[in-house]
């Protein structure tokens, strides 16, 4: 891969790595506002599914208006994977601006009420969990708004290392189909 080439990738990488940041954060604020809307949460899970979807579809536009139609199973990997990781970079900053200035412990509540309603209460006693919730309760309250971010923006650069592996392999073209008309 020449320069030119390199500095191409990237330059798309990082433009559809703030698409899919943009996906990302609509997920996480639907997640938080479906703990009270069954429907957002649902919404929220339905967005995070198609992240393998966007960055498939944003991958065919990169080698089919970037590439000519043409694109090695190492580039379009590398261009995956940069762009799980411009995206989780982002939605780490989101996040962490979230959970220091905006959450001020409303995660946190929403699931302690969530577990000492009635039916948590049975449903925790039923698996014999009580102790175990009342440790991981405590657990998230002493956690920080940074260990949030850092945890979310791993998980989603490995996510990147995982799902663009089949990504890739689905979408490489070593030949242009323009050509063959």
């Amino acid at each position: 891969m020449t320069a030119p080439e390199y500095i191409q990738l990237k330059a798309y990488a990082r433009q559809d790595g703030f698409f899919l940041a943009l996906l990302w954060m609509a997920s996480f604020a639907c997640y938080i506002m479906g703990i009270t809307n069954e429907l957002l949460g649902m919404v929220a899970l339905g967005l995070a599914v198609a992240t393998p979807f966007f960055v498939a579809g944003r991958l065919r536009k990169f080698r089919d208006e970037g590439r000519e139609g043409q694109i090695s199973f190492r580039r379009s990997y590398a261009y995956t994977i940069f762009v799980f990781f411009y995206g989780a970079v982002l939605l780490a900053v989101v996040q962490f601006l979230y959970f220091a200035y905006v959450d001020n412990g409303y995660l946190l509540s929403s699931f302690s009420r969530m577990l000492s309603s009635e039916e948590g209460k049975q449903l925790v006693s039923q698996y014999g969990m009580s102790q175990m919730v009342e440790e991981s309760l405590s657990e998230l309250a002493s956690i920080r708004p940074i260990d949030y971010a850092l945890n979310i923006l791993t998980v989603n650069i490995m996510i990147g290392f995982v799902l663009g592996i089949p990504i890739s392999l689905f979408l490489q073209r070593s030949h242009s189909v323009n050509n063959e008309l």
